[in-house]
């Protein structure tokens, strides 16, 4: 059995004050709950999806699980140690991925940001050269560690972050949106990387995204959180099945046809001339019915469209009830005046 609670969040909050002017000498506070009273433990080799809408709290969460941020309350541990007591500590144990912001010095060759990171992680000699050449090859880099990280493309530039953040071997890898900007065979190069890191090392891997497929190619659970608050945790199946989610059939007909009978499996949804469209659920595979068309239609092609992760979680949110946004809470201040 895996070891449970290597990641252990409990009753996790985080408050941020929001100043802004009301009047002549007069400003309000507004309390802002970003994440609210959050639960959940990450079992050591796990791999888990962190989704929710934009400004859920998922970003918050994470930069706290990292230290940067310290919580307003509750209790978190990483490998039983509290990142904002110990992030020094913590920091030699954990990689972090942020899609929007790279850790890489930006006027230096890719490989003098690697050289940094040997020397501020002290990672031993050998250890650092047989790293850096399995993750460069693994990763398709080696002709780009001599290039200056402002040249790079953004593809190129997270696959750079991604070998900075795993050189000293981290125990967990906390990946905030790693495929955004990407293209299709770069984004494939990298789930199949991080499939690979932890299947073979065991990684523990948290993967906040907007894109659906890395969570379906990836994780096996998902937790959903919404106004700072969780409001699902399980299989991707489930959440699926929750949400009443659906995929799309495309299938292209050698000519004009009336709606494909599909039986009880799917339903057509939209006809445009020999191009016809199928709905049918997320949760159940597509060989079916694409076994059944095949069968009955001259068909010339067939592509599987995947439902967008913020229709999926919108639904999610509709059937739950989702989590109601926490009131604001607003204070007048006067300077010179005593605030609470």
């Amino acid at each position: 059995m895996p070891e449970r609670g290597f990641i252990e969040v409990d009753r996790v909050e985080k408050v941020f004050d929001v100043r802004r002017r009301t009047g002549f000498l007069r400003r309000e506070v507004r309390r802002v709950r970003a994440v609210d009273s959050i639960s959940f433990t990450v079992a050591r080799g796990e791999m888990v999806g962190y989704i929710g809408p934009n400004g859920a709290g998922k970003s918050t969460t994470v930069k706290m699980l990292t230290g940067i941020l310290t919580p307003s309350g509750g209790r978190l541990r990483v490998a039983g140690i509290d990142p904002s007591r110990e992030r020094t500590r913590l920091a030699h144990r954990i990689g972090v991925v942020f899609g929007q912001r790279t850790t890489l010095w930006w006027d230096l060759p890719l490989i003098d940001s690697y050289r940094l990171m040997h020397r501020m992680y002290r990672i031993p000699d050998a250890r650092y050269r047989e790293n850096l050449d399995r993750l460069v090859e693994l990763l398709d880099l080696g002709a780009l560690l001599d290039v200056p990280v402002r040249q790079l493309s953004l593809g190129q530039r997270m696959r750079g972050d991604i070998v900075a953040a795993l050189l000293h071997d981290p125990e967990v890898l906390y990946l905030d949106e790693p495929t955004i900007g990407l293209d299709t065979v770069s984004k494939a190069r990298v789930r199949e990387f991080l499939r690979e890191l932890n299947t073979e090392r065991g990684t523990t891997v948290l993967l906040t995204t907007h894109d659906l497929q890395d969570i379906e190619q990836l994780c096996s659970r998902v937790m959903v959180i919404d106004h700072g608050r969780m409001v699902y945790d399980g299989a991707l199946t489930g959440l699926h099945e929750v949400g009443g989610a659906e995929r799309t059939l495309v299938v292209d007909l050698e000519r004009e046809l009336p709606p494909i009978d599909a039986g009880p499996a799917a339903r057509v949804v939209k006809v445009d001339g020999p191009r016809q469209w199928l709905a049918f659920p997320a949760s159940e595979s597509a060989a079916p019915l694409v076994a059944r068309i095949a069968a009955a239609y001259p068909l010339l092609d067939l592509s599987v469209r995947e439902p967008d992760i913020e229709a999926v979680i919108a639904r999610v949110l509709s059937v739950t009830g989702g989590a109601p946004e926490p009131p604001a809470e607003r204070e007048t201040v006067v300077p010179g005046a005593p605030s609470s």
